[in-house]
């Protein structure tokens, strides 16, 4: 028994830090997924302890990262699914003394209302291939879906987040367009 634990021990310290190398990519997606840090760090916190969990169906021969980038989007989805109590989060940006906004913050600012305003599925694998440079399968498999769904929403949300961030910027504004699933 001894000599089996000790054979195991570099293999889950091995999965530890194939686990801790895709944190800050998950930290990533999750709070440009949801908006609010606190909100992301609890899925992100979620997705480590159900990846630890069942770190035995993780087939080692495959990335890890869409595996926990699949656990992400199952919580996620699980997570939107259920009431949600009505809450105000606080501007978690500090302004300078001045009060000015830096330059370049409006366009962040801007970007980030019209990726809440693309339909999950869309915003979903726009930031899955986009953002966190994923391949077409590999978003598929963390996203449960088809290929040629990745690309179909891909397509669409690449086109309607320019739509938006145009609309945004001619005045029009991105409530005026209407949400297309």
């Amino acid at each position: 028994m001894f000599g089996r634990k000790a054979r195991q021990e570099p293999a889950r310290q091995a999965d530890e830090q194939l686990m801790l190398a895709c944190l800050p990519r998950l930290r990533r997606y999750a709070r440009a997924l949801l908006g609010e840090r606190s909100a992301a760090d609890d899925l992100v916190q979620d997705t480590l302890e159900r990846g630890w969990e069942k770190l035995a169906s993780w087939q080692r021969s495959d990335d890890m990262r869409p595996w926990l980038f699949a656990i992400m989007h199952n919580l996620y989805v699980d997570q939107r699914r259920r009431p949600a109590l009505a809450m105000v989060g606080l501007d978690e940006m500090e302004l300078p003394e001045s009060g000015a906004m830096p330059a370049d913050h409006g366009l962040a600012l801007d970007l980030e209302a019209a990726l809440r305003l693309l339909p999950a599925g869309q915003r979903e694998t726009l930031l899955l291939v986009v953002l966190e440079d994923m391949s077409y399968e590999q978003a598929a498999t963390a996203l449960g879906v088809p290929v040629g769904t990745v690309m179909s929403r891909l397509s669409r949300g690449r086109e309607r987040l320019r739509l938006l961030m145009d609309g945004g910027a001619h005045g029009a504004g991105p409530a005026s367009l209407k949400v297309v699933k």
